[in-house]
């Protein structure tokens, strides 16, 4: 006796709970794939965006001029430009109020900057979260499946007068896949979220410097 134990003919024979966690699968790994690569393209786009802001900022160019400029080119405006622009647009509208009260101005100007940085680490940590639930449920959901479909095999000898391994194979065989898809799903995740929460660990320490360098930059210039 033999059994056919492809891969897609283990799947179409497969109980329905195990194809059922099979598509749960399917679906976690297709989606935390589309993730992954959106994510790798938006967190390489806002670490050049910074380095191309930095090189202008510390070139010496005037900073209202600077600011002009991106008030008026602000398509697809993140990262540090938008850190720059909520501060001095708090500076100098906290200048005409407060006077010469330049803790205060800054105080505020500081209060502003961390608002915009709140909303960019909200939008590069974007989908971290599911990529974090995808690596870490994955290989149960998968156990799961097997679990099931191995206790679906073994109640179906109990129909058969005798047992051999032919008859048990394809239903652990079948159950075994559903182990396989959960790691195929969990690791890629595992690694993308590690990978991509360190980057934005290290833009987020890279935004925060930026913040106090310039708040140092506002003060000198407040004391002129």
């Amino acid at each position: 006796m033999t059994s056919d134990l492809s891969l897609f003919n283990l799947i179409l024979q497969a109980s329905l709970v195990v194809q059922l966690v099979l598509l749960v699968l399917v679906i976690a790994s297709v989606t935390s794939w589309t993730m992954i690569l959106d994510r790798g393209r938006v967190l390489s786009a806002a670490r050049r965006n910074a380095n191309a802001f930095e090189e202008r900022f510390w070139s010496g160019g005037d900073l209202s001029a600077l600011y002009k400029d991106l008030s008026e080119n602000r398509k697809g405006e993140h990262g540090l430009p938008s850190i720059f622009r909520a501060g001095f647009k708090e500076y100098v509208r906290l200048r005409k109020i407060e006077g010469n009260d330049l803790m205060a101005v800054l105080q505020g100007t500081e209060r502003s900057m961390r608002v915009a940085l709140s909303r960019e680490m909200d939008r590069l940590e974007t989908s971290l979260t599911f990529l974090a639930t995808v690596g870490s449920t994955s290989p149960y959901i998968g156990l799961f499946g097997t679990v099931w479909g191995i206790m679906h095999a073994f109640h179906a000898l109990g129909n058969v007068e005798q047992a051999t391994l032919a008859l048990v194979a394809p239903g652990i065989s079948e159950a075994l896949v559903a182990t396989a898809i959960g790691l195929f799903a969990a690791i890629p995740a595992v690694i993308a979220y590690n990978r991509y929460a360190h980057q934005v660990e290290r833009l987020n320490s890279r935004y925060e410097e930026f913040m106090e360098e310039f708040s140092t930059l506002l003060q000198r210039q407040g004391r002129n």
